[in-house]
């Protein structure tokens, strides 16, 4: 019997622990969402780039909204690992915002993009972006591909002529640790012809916003 006891006050322990380890997890995503959505706001009050934190490496350069799934997210600058933790991000090698070309962005299939379980062709983004001048921007887009490939067809994240927006997470949508392929979204500008959008990105005067 005392063995038993001892026991069960182990596995109350350990319980409790976890209880109190995920619990100080949440809070803390819970706190770096607020303070993430607050640069954001300080970049659209007085542009220019503020980190959510002092020793933070990246910095919000963008809201991802999806109407139809009422997914609205802050996206973070430079999709590193450790960036990832705290939303989606874009790509370093992949299009800036309003700039021609193919803008991609990451996030985990479990939290930031867990919400592309849903989406579907034809569904609008919108993509709000600073630019170098401090100037809120704004692009909406249609979905116009759903793709499930694996890691090494990287075709789909290629540089394009025209603009594309392409959204990228692990697959399935579960908590499985195999995630072996890859789900993709590619989306085009809302409002302009295939021909236009390559004529822009093909034009010596097009500049970046």
């Amino acid at each position: 019997m005392k063995v038993l006891r001892i026991l069960v006050a182990l596995v109350l322990t350990t319980g409790g622990c976890l209880t109190g380890r995920a619990a100080y997890l949440h809070a803390k995503a819970e706190l770096a969402g607020l303070l993430i959505r607050r640069a954001w706001d300080q970049s659209v009050q007085h542009g220019g780039a503020h980190a959510p934190w002092p020793w933070a490496d990246t910095h919000p350069v963008a809201r991802l909204r999806i109407p139809r799934l009422t997914y609205d997210e802050i996206v973070l600058d430079n999709a590193t690992p450790r960036t990832l933790a705290f939303g989606p991000a874009r790509l370093l090698s992949s299009a800036d915002f309003g700039e021609p070309g193919n803008l991609e962005l990451a996030g985990h299939r479990t939290t930031w993009f867990r919400s592309l379980e849903g989406i579907a062709a034809d569904d609008q983004i919108e993509i709000e972006w600073i630019t170098r001048r401090g100037e809120v921007r704004k692009r909406d887009y249609r979905v116009t591909d759903i793709d499930v490939v694996r890691p090494e067809d990287v075709h789909l994240l290629a540089p394009t002529a025209e603009d594309t927006l392409t959204l990228i997470t692990c697959y399935p949508f579960n908590r499985s640790p195999r995630s072996p392929f890859r789900f993709v979204v590619r989306a085009r500008p809302l409002g302009s012809s295939t021909s236009e959008r390559a004529a822009k990105a093909l034009s010596p005067t097009a500049t970046p916003g």
